[in-house]
């Protein structure tokens, strides 16, 4: 320990990212990348802003893809804020919304991120214990706090909360700001952001990384009112003015200017989920019901930490989680046809 390090630095513990190995033939299951490449539309809109254009910065306000995502949802692009990748974007949102004194609410297993903005931002947080079935209780988050979090569909579970128990959350904290992080909702779920204009407690949250294909583009956002949006402005302009670059707009603009290709990708994630399922169930697992691009399973007899070993032996990657309630889970994401093969004839040797 350097020291050089501030006391803050000495206290935090780091999120974790999925691993990201480097093997041959490599059947990679555990980062809940899309197995289905982004649109066609969007590689032309990246090679048409490789020119001169590259040496000036690029617009601070992402106006021309503001405009794109509030068109697609139905609001005004001042209810829109961009940032780089959504794990950005909830940063700024620990900073800037959720009040010191009392500790923000989140689920006890869930994006292990929320914890590290606590501690980096020296917010308290709260874990709320998940149902025995691994799902959201709303009744739970009727306690006070400083603001609630959580993904819908949840992650790692795969599990999702319907929007009548959303509103149910939100009615009960309507002093607070209500964060409902949609990185996985276009497989399966249905958007919060039809209730922002009802609800200006709600910020909901999404990616570019998962549905759209465009993790290695780093593109997140939220939508709220307008009142949330200029808050998070505030933070951002405060640290980093320009966080997209002229590449990762256009790539996004045409992202969503493509819905067919969209829908074709999500479909098929949907169609390889559940076909994943169908097969570990016959396997003897445990599948949790999942909305997202992964399932979370564990195996009735076999240990989750023995099994992820043993597919590793075989160039499978998934994800462990060796922490508490969920240590026997694998949480496995939905491939190619061809890996998820892979994966099924793997765990049929073992």
């Amino acid at each position: 320990m350097s020291k050089f390090w501030s006391p803050l630095v000495k206290s935090l513990v780091p999120y974790v990212p999925g691993e990201q190995p480097k093997m041959a033939n490599l059947v990679k299951l555990n980062t809940n990348e899309n197995p289905f490449g982004p649109s066609p539309k969007v590689i032309e809109a990246i090679q048409a802003e490789l020119n001169d254009s590259l040496r000036l910065y690029p617009d601070p306000e992402g106006s021309s893809l503001r405009q794109t995502i509030a068109t697609y949802h139905s609001v005004k692009p001042e209810q829109v804020f961009l940032g780089n990748g959504s794990d950005e974007v909830l940063a700024h949102i620990f900073c800037a919304l959720f009040q010191h004194g009392q500790p923000v609410l989140f689920p006890d297993v869930t994006y292990s991120f929320y914890p590290v903005y606590c501690g980096l931002y020296n917010i308290d947080g709260k874990a709320v214990p998940l149902t025995d079935s691994f799902e959201i209780n709303p009744e739970d988050y009727k306690q006070p706090n400083g603001g609630v979090i959580f993904p819908n569909p949840n992650a790692p579970t795969g599990r999702y909360l319907g929007l009548e128990h959303v509103e149910t959350i939100l009615q009960a904290n309507t002093e607070r700001v209500v964060v409902v992080d949609e990185a996985y909702v276009d497989f399966g779920g249905e958007s919060a952001v039809k209730l922002v204009g009802q609800y200006p407690n709600l910020l909901v949250c999404q990616t570019l990384s998962k549905a759209r294909s465009l993790a290695g583009l780093r593109v997140g956002f939220a939508i709220g009112h307008p009142d949330l949006i200029e808050a998070l402005n505030r933070v951002k302009d405060s640290f980093n003015s320009y966080p997209l670059d002229r590449l990762a707009q256009a790539g996004a603009k045409a992202a969503y200017e493509d819905e067919a290709w969209f829908q074709k990708s999500c479909k098929g994630v949907i169609s390889e989920r559940e076909r994943v399922t169908k097969a570990l169930e016959g396997l003897n697992f445990e599948v949790l019901p999942s909305k997202a691009n992964f399932v979370f399973a564990r195996h009735r007899e076999k240990s989750g930490e023995g099994l992820a070993q043993d597919l590793r032996e075989q160039g499978i990657i998934v994800r462990h989680f060796n922490k508490p309630r969920i240590s026997e889970f694998l949480r496995i994401t939905i491939g190619t046809p061809e890996q998820n093969d892979a994966l099924i004839a793997g765990l049929k040797s073992l």
